[in-house]
């Protein structure tokens, strides 16, 4: 992550209503049980930095990138929450991925909702499947010269996703799911394609990135695009594979 110490938040967008910030990959949104080590998220950081209470209205994984947003009263938050609910804010995603995936496809697999303490896993809590669907279309692909496992080069696809649904963790155990987990996924990936990145391209982060949100504003109904550019592990990347001009 970024040193949010020195760096401030880059701000994408901001109006009374409602604020959009890029977030930094490795940076939380709000306090979590789960990372009680964590001192820095992304509410508090921007909050001081702006001088102003800030509502979280969704979230995106510690480890992803990209477009967050806030709203500035309580009253726009339950107005944006009610739209990520509803399904009525499209959101795009970008990725690199293990192999060579299809074109395009729709990923229609249900999800058991993930258990969020270990109390509630002792207690032999469980939690019914949902449905879940993702689309995505390929933007690139790219071959190296390294062995992999038992294959003696190491294919990746690029690709722009959509989610349909708002499952946790949805992105990342669809991919793997269907055998093409994210690079950089620590928990639903594959550990010999996440050491190639480590040790071939100092690449130590998940590489999903959140570039693009779009909504109806929730006071003046006004259609918004918002868009995250891609931070410098992505940009050198693409530069490598000779992705430029893929997105």
């Amino acid at each position: 992550m970024d040193n949010t110490d020195t760096n401030p938040l880059e701000i994408l967008y901001q109006d009374e209503d409602m604020i959009a910030i890029n977030k930094p990959s490795g940076l939380l949104v709000h306090k979590s049980h789960i990372d009680k080590h964590e001192t820095q998220f992304a509410l508090q950081l921007l909050r001081d930095q702006i001088g102003q209470y800030v509502h979280p209205v969704h979230r995106l994984d510690k480890p992803t990138s990209g477009v967050l947003l806030f709203a500035l009263s309580a009253e726009v938050a339950q107005m944006l929450s009610l739209l990520f609910r509803n399904s009525e804010v499209q959101k795009e995603y970008i990725a690199i991925v293990r192999g060579y995936t299809d074109d395009e496809r729709l990923i229609d697999h249900p999800l058991k909702q993930m258990l969020d303490t270990k109390e509630q896993k002792k207690l032999g809590i469980t939690k019914e499947a949902q449905e879940a669907q993702t689309e995505y279309i390929r933007l690139g692909t790219v071959e190296l010269p390294y062995a992999v496992s038992r294959y003696p080069v190491a294919r990746y696809s690029l690709l722009k996703l959509r989610p349909k649904t708002g499952r946790k963790h949805q992105l990342r155990r669809h991919m793997k799911h269907i055998l093409h987990p994210i690079v950089g996924d620590t928990k639903h990936g594959r550990g010999e394609h996440n050491k190639l990145y480590r040790e071939k391209f100092e690449c130590h982060r998940l590489l999903l990135h959140a570039n693009r949100l779009e909504f109806n504003h929730p006071i003046s109904n006004k259609k918004m695009v918002i868009e995250a550019p891609l931070d410098d592990m992505f940009k050198k990347l693409f530069k490598i594979f000779s992705w430029e001009e893929m997105v």
